[in-house]
């Protein structure tokens, strides 16, 4: 009976980890992840010239930002806006590894779903968390975020 249960977690540690590699190397996964990377480098430093408006550009001017304890906001003027105002030099956003899921939008794009931390850019300390949904609109080459959902905020135990 063991060596049943032995063999039965193994086969499901390995079609697990297979599972993941499949995820990881499918190309719209690479793609998404790519921007995502891009989106919040230039989120990560907009009190630096040219970042923020670098930031903006990934966004349709039509985006809908939904943040559960900010509110909506309506396009990208005044969400870059905000992000100037409540952001920049103040905190950063931390990717939590592996969290980002991708799923396509036949004839749209895509979905990304994944959890981040916001650490203090004066102390380091990561104390906040949110999961989100990012929608991405893919026109030709080109990819655009057209709805954020940022919600879920909550402490970061694992700061504490």
């Amino acid at each position: 009976m063991k060596n049943i249960r032995a063999r039965v977690a193994i086969a499901v540690f390995a079609a697990l980890a297979t599972a993941t590699v499949a995820a990881a190397s499918d190309p719209l996964t690479t793609t998404i992840t790519t921007l995502d990377a891009g989106v919040f480098a230039a989120f990560n430093h907009c009190d630096q010239p040219g970042e923020l408006q670098r930031h903006a550009d990934y966004f349709d001017e039509g985006v809908e930002f939904y943040h559960d304890t900010g509110g909506v906001t309506w396009n990208r003027r005044d969400m870059i806006a905000n992000t100037e105002r409540n952001v920049c030099g103040k905190y950063r956003r931390q990717l939590v590894p592996d969290s980002i899921k991708v799923y396509p939008i036949k004839g749209y794009g895509a979905i990304e779903q994944g959890v981040h931390t916001f650490c203090q850019v004066d102390s380091g300390k990561c104390e906040g968390m949110a999961d989100f949904v990012i929608i991405w609109h893919q026109d030709g080459a080109r990819w655009r975020i057209t709805r954020v959902l940022s919600y879920g905020h909550r402490s970061n135990t694992a700061a504490q």
